[in-house]
């Protein structure tokens, strides 16, 4: 039988102890080498706080395995068959009494739930709650005394912070990827996702299908995001939602089962000048108002802003007098707004200037890709 050779190198990363050889002194009679012990491990500093975190919040960390029955016609039966659809997330606990949060598209429309420990103890889910425009949900077990992964804070992350993702990629349980925060703020229009509200954190920490709902960490082990979303073709591009929007989302779907969020009724598009010069290019007659701003492309009928009196081709230049720049700056502030709140719009039309008062309306869930911001 072949033995495997070990290359010299192996032995130290196996753990045996080097020998060394003792010379004897003049006039001592040669003496057997003696073994010396192998000091212990000392990683880095920052190492040594990524194990930490690990051995913390891994027991936290939850495998979600979600069904639902799909109507499926058969030329062969009168009746249409059903299939079963299967699919595995992740989830962090974040409160001993059992709720966990994950992502809204791990548990879209399942029949069953089931939630799987670290430990292997699994228990049946409820959710709670679903909001497809934050790709977030909760889900609820009967335990008691449960690990939490603790809630941080995503307000003053910065790129270049060290971050760490633990999650099932691919079906294989508590795997922890570790890098960067890469960026901060990216838009939903930016990644590829312009139906959702949220503003990514960007990591360079490996997340691969599995890893949704798992939570992004900091060094103090707290959670400052929830995994969601990688780009199609991409290579070392991850993204979280903050934890700051998931701590809201996550207080209304406890509460109602549902999330609040408020929508004027408009597409727009940043006024640059090359899309001045496309549209005068496509449509001569067309006036458009001199400056920089956000152009109304588009109005939802019967919406607070058709109410309010914006039409296309206006020109948002104010919001609550604060200056507007871009249209993401319209969404996030719309989207911290509760409906029903009223805001001052100040736009130019025609090169005149107007004010106009809307009162934000609710996004139904219904109408989330009709809809727009």
């Amino acid at each position: 039988m072949l033995r495997p050779l070990y290359p010299l190198f192996a032995i130290a990363l196996l753990g045996l102890p080097s020998c060394t050889l003792i010379q004897p002194k003049q006039g001592e009679s040669p003496s057997q080498p003696t073994a010396t012990k192998s000091p212990a491990v000392n990683l880095p500093a920052d190492n040594e706080d990524i194990v930490k975190v690990v051995d913390q919040v891994g027991p936290a960390v939850v495998r979600i395995n979600a069904s639902r029955n799909v109507g499926q016609a058969d030329p062969f039966f009168e009746r249409p068959q059903e299939r079963v659809e299967r699919g595995t997330g992740s989830g962090f606990i974040f409160d001993s009494q059992g709720l966990i949060l994950t992502n809204a598209h791990v548990v879209d429309q399942a029949d069953q739930v089931f939630v799987v420990l670290k430990d292997g103890q699994q228990f049946q889910g409820e959710v709670l709650g679903t909001d497809p425009l934050t790709d977030l949900a909760v889900v609820k077990i009967k335990a008691q005394d449960l690990p939490v992964a603790k809630l941080g804070d995503s307000a003053n992350l910065l790129p270049g912070q060290w971050a760490i993702a633990i999650g099932n990629p691919l079906g294989l349980n508590n795997t922890v990827t570790v890098g960067i925060i890469s960026a901060t703020g990216r838009s939903s229009a930016a990644i590829g996702s312009p139906d959702q509200r949220v503003d990514f954190i960007q990591t360079d920490a490996a997340i691969n299908p599995g890893n949704s709902g798992g939570p992004l960490l900091d060094l103090r082990g707290e959670v400052i995001g929830v995994n969601t979303a990688i780009i199609s073709g991409a290579q070392g591009l991850g993204f979280a939602i903050p934890v700051a929007v998931a701590k809201r989302i996550a207080e209304q779907l406890i509460t109602s089962g549902q999330a609040q969020h408020a929508y004027l009724g408009i597409q727009m598009a940043n006024l640059s000048p090359e899309l001045r010069e496309r549209l005068q290019e496509r449509q001569p007659d067309i006036s458009l108002p001199d400056g920089k701003g956000v152009l109304v492309m588009q109005i939802v009928p019967d919406s607070p802003a058709e109410q309010a009196g914006l039409k296309a081709g206006d020109l948002i230049t104010k919001i609550d007098d604060a200056l507007i720049k871009d249209s993401e700056q319209v969404q996030k502030v719309v989207e911290g707004m509760v409906p029903g709140n009223s805001l001052k719009i100040e736009v130019q039309r025609k090169n005149n200037k107007r004010v106009l008062q809307a009162k934000v309306g609710e996004l139904k869930p219904s109408s989330f890709k009709e809809q727009k911001e």
